[in-house]
């Protein structure tokens, strides 16, 4: 059907992932149609439910070249987890004193990596960006704190984060919220010095990394200049306007809450 299309709403179609004018039989969609629809469905369920391991979904090559090592939020269970955001806004008692122990103090630009709602985010897009993350920082000169992984974790953990390590810039990369057209997209949340008390005001946020939004590169790029400039002002949030560095062209994306 697509070949029988105007050329105009062939290059509207390839310029977004939604399912336009895809063609109909009587009020329902075409069979093929439906048939992605649940396929979709199916795929941002199980991204969901997955439960997260380290080595599986980062691999074993990534964990010990960055040493990798995991934590866990007060959320003892993916249900409990879907249940209690509130749970997972806040590292467990072991894992407080864990990243103590095996982090270094006020870096200044820590990575951590959390599960979030889509294990699939994680899996796909970390093992390619955090090594860009890593070297790019240590090209500018940055000190790099040691990257760890957070089991069910929601995006205000980087108060607890700050409070403890009381880095100059975090960044969380956490699995977006799956939909019906990528079930693998995610989102780099940052703040400057994190703390207890601070909103999503406080943060800003590089969203849509995946193979149909932003790439690995584009992604890495805009995280390191928007963490200059955090450095630069001494602020995060909203009083942070992001520049796009030279050469990267794309729109600032829809973001999402998690």
């Amino acid at each position: 059907m697509s070949d029988s299309l105007p050329d105009i709403v062939q290059k509207v179609r390839l310029r977004t992932p939604a399912r336009l004018l895809v063609g109909r039989t009587g009020g329902a969609y075409l069979t093929i149609t439906q048939l992605e629809l649940r396929a979709a469905h199916a795929a941002a369920r199980d991204a969901v439910r997955t439960e997260f391991d380290l080595k599986l979904h980062l691999g074993a090559e990534l964990l010990e070249r960055f040493g990798v090592f995991e934590l866990r939020s007060e959320a003892h269970s993916k249900d409990e987890y879907l249940l209690r955001p509130d749970l997972g806004r806040r590292l467990s008692g072991e894992s407080r004193a864990e990243i103590v122990a095996k982090c270094s103090q006020q870096p200044d630009f820590q990575i951590a990596v959390g599960d979030g709602l889509s294990t699939a985010a994680v899996a796909s897009q970390v093992p390619v960006l955090l090594p860009l993350l890593v070297q790019g920082a240590k090209d500018r000169r940055w000190t790099v704190g040691r990257p760890f992984a957070i089991r069910f974790c929601r995006v205000g953990i980087l108060n607890d984060i700050g409070d403890l390590l009381r880095s100059r810039v975090t960044v969380l990369l956490i699995g977006e919220r799956p939909g019906l057209a990528t079930a693998r997209s995610l989102s780099a949340y940052m703040a400057f010095r994190p703390r207890n008390g601070h909103t999503d005001a406080d943060r800003n946020l590089v969203s849509n990394i995946h193979e149909r939004g932003i790439g690995p590169e584009e992604a890495a790029a805009r995280i390191l200049n928007l963490g200059a400039r955090m450095m630069l002002l001494k602020i995060s949030g909203v009083r942070v306007r992001e520049e796009l560095p030279c050469g990267v062209s794309g729109e600032l994306r829809e973001t999402r809450r998690l």
